[in-house]
């Protein structure tokens, strides 16, 4: 059976993609110079926060993910991040290519809150590589690639505020249920509100009784 490792060398952010989106470069090796037809790819992707210290600000902001530091010991588990293919074509020894992961700004994701909540330093990944490969220098072999096969990487957190802004200048993104935002849309049609920060402002700055009475009624028996 074919030996495959896995080097990941660089990630950046693609300043050319519609949306959020970052690549990573993989350096890709078989056994004994083996000649490689294609090789089908499966990627998951996790951040491994145990393997990088916090500071105070950063902790507070990952308290929703893992609680208080002092629970840390059992908390700081693995945060799932994506899950990706990749089709990497005919080779023999050693190759490189690129895994293109498209990235979300959901704040209800566990993994964009992550993120968030780091301001510097590195983000520890691991990739876990599985797949199918096609080799053989006089025929045609098919072979599975070892699940155990992996690659870790210190991501800059700074590759990923660059692609944030690329996208959400000074911005977030929020997402909410369409019942909530259609009792938003007549709040700020009643108020004769210009723009959302303008609405949300002021629902921030209104008593709670006084906040989208819409939906209040709408969820009385």
């Amino acid at each position: 059976m074919t030996e495959f490792s896995f080097t990941c060398i660089g990630v950046r952010a693609d300043q050319y993609a519609a949306g959020p989106t970052l690549v990573f470069r993989l350096r890709i090796e078989a056994s004994e110079q083996t000649r490689v037809h294609a090789l089908a790819l499966r990627c998951q992707m996790r951040i491994e926060p145990a393997r990088r210290s916090y500071d105070a600000d950063e902790a507070e902001g990952l308290n929703d993910l893992f609680g208080r530091r002092a629970r840390w010991g059992n908390t700081l588990q693995p945060v799932q991040f994506a899950q990706v293919s990749l089709m990497v074509p005919s080779f023999t020894g050693q190759t490189e290519a690129d895994l293109v992961v498209p990235c979300t700004y959901d704040m209800d994701v566990a993994s964009t809150r992550y993120f968030d909540a780091v301001s510097s330093g590195d983000v520890p990944l691991l990739l876990l590589f599985s797949g199918t490969a096609f080799t053989g220098a006089g025929g045609f072999h098919v072979e599975p690639v070892p699940w155990d096969r992996e690659a870790t990487c210190l991501m800059p957190v700074k590759v990923w505020q660059e692609m944030i802004d690329q996208h959400f200048p000074g911005a977030g993104w929020l997402r909410l249920p369409r019942d909530v935002i259609d009792d938003l849309l007549a709040f700020r049609s009643r108020r004769a509100l210009s723009s959302w920060e303008a609405t949300m402002r002021t629902l921030l700055e209104l008593p709670a009784a006084d906040t989208l009475p819409q939906a209040t009624e709408r969820a009385a028996p």
